[in-house]
């Protein structure tokens, strides 16, 4: 997916999830342990910074202050977040900067921070019983980064051993297919990209009437539950 069309994903994203702070922030974000919607705009808006930072200063280690604890102070404040990391991002994705995996590049951080606001708009929107569907394509493009950075990453981390065998996945609604682990695939999951996405993220299930298996499941699962996510 190219510079421009993650962009405006971002934008849009950082929108709707900005659209889900007019209502109760108290309300508990059903995947993310104790957080609250607040908790979550918070999260989301200190991220904004540190990425930014990320590419303006192209260090790792920036620490952003605390979101304000007043409403009427969280979303002006989180508006600045989302201007600030966009106008950061607004540059040739070539453009060298920090990241914590390869490429060490602002298109890193286009795709990072567009992804990360895609799951927690819909972990917002979830919260007040309105999830809108993933756009099927930029869903495709996560699923790719738990494959390539993600799963990755925690290996590298200690947090997860290599894969012995390889999995597959397919996109029922795109026809996009991805393949984790050495070898033939042992097994094959089939599901549309954005139920595939929340999949690997820890917020759907790895069966049901959306999922299809072929070959051993078992050791599908097994492949899944890596764990392939921080």
């Amino acid at each position: 997916m190219d510079s421009a069309t993650l962009l405006q994903h971002l934008r849009d994203e950082l929108a709707a999830f900005r659209a889900c702070l007019d209502g109760d922030l108290s309300l508990g974000i059903e995947h993310c342990g104790s957080w609250t919607l607040r908790d979550l705009a918070e999260h989301l808006g200190t991220s904004n910074l540190w990425a930014a930072a990320a590419v303006t200063e192209r260090r790792g280690d920036h620490e952003p202050p605390s979101a304000p604890r007043a409403p009427e102070e969280l979303l002006p404040w989180f508006d600045e977040t989302a201007r600030t990391l966009l106008k950061a991002l607004d540059t040739d994705p070539a453009t060298p900067a920090w990241t914590f995996h390869p490429p060490h590049t602002v298109g890193f951080w286009q795709r990072r921070r567009c992804l990360e606001a895609l799951v927690h708009r819909w972990d917002a929107e979830r919260a007040l019983g309105t999830p809108r569907p993933l756009d099927p394509h930029l869903a495709g493009e996560g699923v790719a980064e738990v494959f390539d950075t993600m799963a990755p990453r925690q290996v590298a981390r200690g947090r997860a051993r290599p894969p012995a065998q390889a999995l597959r996945l397919l996109a029922t609604d795109t026809g996009a297919g991805w393949t984790y682990g050495p070898g033939d695939p042992v097994a094959t999951l089939a599901a549309p990209a954005e139920h595939l996405l929340l999949l690997l993220w820890g917020r759907g299930p790895h069966t049901g009437e959306a999922v299809t298996w072929t070959g051993d499941q078992e050791v599908g699962l097994a492949l899944l539950r890596g764990p392939l996510t921080p």
